[in-house]
């Protein structure tokens, strides 16, 4: 047994920072004296040595020293066929004990993936033969496809996969996310669904990831609850995470949250679409709550896009947008591929009135998510706050053709239509449709008061609004039937109304502004000392606005968080 097989021993027990403090010491040695080593144990030492460096996470210096060892790897090629040719049997029998070639090109494209050097992950792997492609290969190589936008590439590399290994779901989601058609997919693991037992939920699995990603939520959402329901699959945290998260792209928020609630309760260490939930919680105005969420996610792991993205909800609704666009960055930073930190981006650079930026990034969001429609909600908002209400018509009918006429895309249209006073009446039977559809879904009901409240008709609003609020509680629809009992001098129920929207959402500030000027009209000695309602939104804004540069440097700087010591 030599040195360089105690190296070997090492490495295989786990000893990094022994065996990168020993093959540096032989390798400089093997320098100085190019005879101490065979060229085969030269090459061990610097894949060994890489690996040392790769597990420190130095995946710039791992990369090159990885390909220093490919370099040795042909000097050692040229010198064993030299060997063999003479009839050296040693020498076939050393070459196979030795490190994969093609496990140093894996970790090569690992550490360029890692650097977010992505075409030179790709150039690396494209440089293996196809034959000699394992499913790990083809797996990084069908994801990379896929980031850069080679549908036809991703699509063959993660077939392969499931060729290789039929039981790879992550490579069926990734082929069913590329519109392949879930039959296709389904029949490739036809064989081994019909050989081994306690797999007929399959096929069934495959059929609703299929309906997910082709924007049909109603029929993804009773497929996954059949499968849930099923005793062998009940209570599992994955599958109520997707149920949930199609719940929200259905815009049932309520069951969303419920059924977040229920995955986080089996797994309390899970991250995974939490993003979406500490968004949802924000959104509702349970802040304390997002907080806390924020926390814990960031004691399990601040490795992860979801617990910066948590805060950057948090911060986003508190209305402190240069925080949430920092935390937005650097959970961008962590996952380029997570959606709900590009709308967070987005959404803050929007009220920022920097909309050209937001643009890019609720443009990235749709280019990942292309069934997910808040994506084009914030790209409407943006075409909306720059007046290019051509751009957001074209985009809100393309939504409406593509995705079908349900009360998510006509109130979507409703919107963009209710922008020009020419397409009024259209808006208002959209909204009609969707409401015929949805009579519960809040967006719809919000268009429909905001067109009722133009026309002063405040009956048809209070009765609209009632209904609403007939079977849930929501802030806004409390806050906004407030607003019409003004109108029709109900002051009393308008007071309840706003105390009730400020007990759902202690920071909506709408709510306390009408509180506020009903108490000013209740006393006219006070409005002349108090600062009219409009006047303090206008100032606090352009506050936030000021300062927001020199905030954004602060976080930049200081690198500090809500909820982290």
């Amino acid at each position: 047994m030599n040195v360089v097989d105690h190296v070997r021993d090492m490495a295989a027990a786990g000893l990094y920072s022994n065996v990168r403090i020993l093959s540096s010491l032989l390798l400089t040695m093997s320098n100085n004296n190019p005879e101490l080593f065979s060229p085969a144990q030269k090459y061990q030492l610097l894949v060994y040595h890489a690996d040392a460096i790769f597990h420190d996470k130095e995946y710039r210096n791992a990369a090159c020293k990885y390909s220093m060892a490919l370099q040795q790897k042909k000097v050692l090629n040229k010198t064993s066929k030299v060997r063999t040719s003479t009839g050296g049997a040693a020498a076939s029998i050393q070459a196979q004990s030795l490190p994969s070639e093609i496990e140093v090109k894996y970790k090569i494209a690992e550490c360029y993936t890692i650097l977010k050097l992505d075409k030179d992950a790709i150039a690396v792997l494209d440089g293996i033969p196809s034959r000699q492609r394992t499913p790990k290969i083809n797996m990084m190589l069908a994801n990379l496809y896929r980031k850069a936008g080679q549908e036809r590439s991703a699509v063959t590399s993660y077939k392969e996969v499931l060729r290789q290994c039929p039981l790879a779901l992550d490579a069926i989601i990734g082929l069913l996310s590329l519109s392949v058609k879930g039959a296709e997919v389904a029949s490739m693991t036809m064989d081994v669904i019909q050989s081994l037992p306690n797999l007929d939920w399959l096929s069934v699995w495959i059929k609703a990831y299929a309906f997910i990603h082709a924007g049909d939520n109603q029929r993804a959402i009773n497929t996954i609850c059949s499968l849930e329901k099923k005793s062998l699959l009940r209570d599992n945290a994955d599958l109520l995470v997707s149920l949930a998260d199609v719940y929200f792209r259905a815009g049932d928020t309520k069951n969303a949250i419920l059924k977040f609630e229920q995955a986080q309760m089996l797994d309390p260490y899970l991250i995974k679409g939490m993003d979406v939930y500490g968004y949802l919680m924000a959104r509702e105005g349970h802040l304390e709550d997002v907080e806390v969420l924020g926390g814990r996610l960031f004691n399990i792991s601040d490795q992860h896009a979801e617990p910066w993205v948590i805060s950057g909800c948090h911060s986003f609704y508190s209305k402190r947008y240069s925080r949430a666009l920092y935390l937005g960055a650097k959970a961008i930073q962590l996952n380029s591929n997570s959606v709900q930190a590009l709308l967070l981006k987005g959404a803050a650079l929007r009220n920022m009135g920097r909309v050209q930026e937001a643009i890019i990034h609720f443009r990235e969001a749709m280019r990942l998510a292309p069934c997910r429609l808040d994506c084009y909600e914030g790209l409407i908002d943006c075409y909306l706050a720059s007046n290019g209400v051509r751009e957001a018509m074209g985009m809100a009918n393309n939504i409406y053709k593509t995705l079908g006429a349900n009360a998510q895309t006509l109130t979507i249209l409703a919107t963009v239509c209710l922008e020009d006073p020419v397409t009024q009446e259209k808006a208002k039977a959209l909204l009609d449709k969707a409401l015929a559809q949805r009579p519960d879904y809040t967006k719809a009901v919000v268009k429909k008061a905001e067109l009722l409240n133009r026309e002063q008709k405040y009956d048809e609003g209070i009765a609209l609004l009632r209904n609403a609020l007939a079977n849930q509680s929501d802030c806004v629809l409390h806050r906004m039937l407030g607003d019409f009992l003004v109108s029709v001098s109900d002051y009393q129920e308008a007071m309840d109304q706003y105390s009730i929207a400020l007990s759902l959402d202690p920071n909506d500030q709408k709510s306390l502004e009408g509180m506020q000027k009903m108490e000013k009209e209740e006393s006219p000695t006070d409005a002349t000392v108090e600062l009219d309602g409009d006047d303090m939104e206008g100032s606090g804004e352009d506050g936030d606005l000021e300062g927001s540069d020199s905030e954004a440097a602060q976080w930049a700087d200081q690198e500090q968080w809500f909820g982290m010591q």
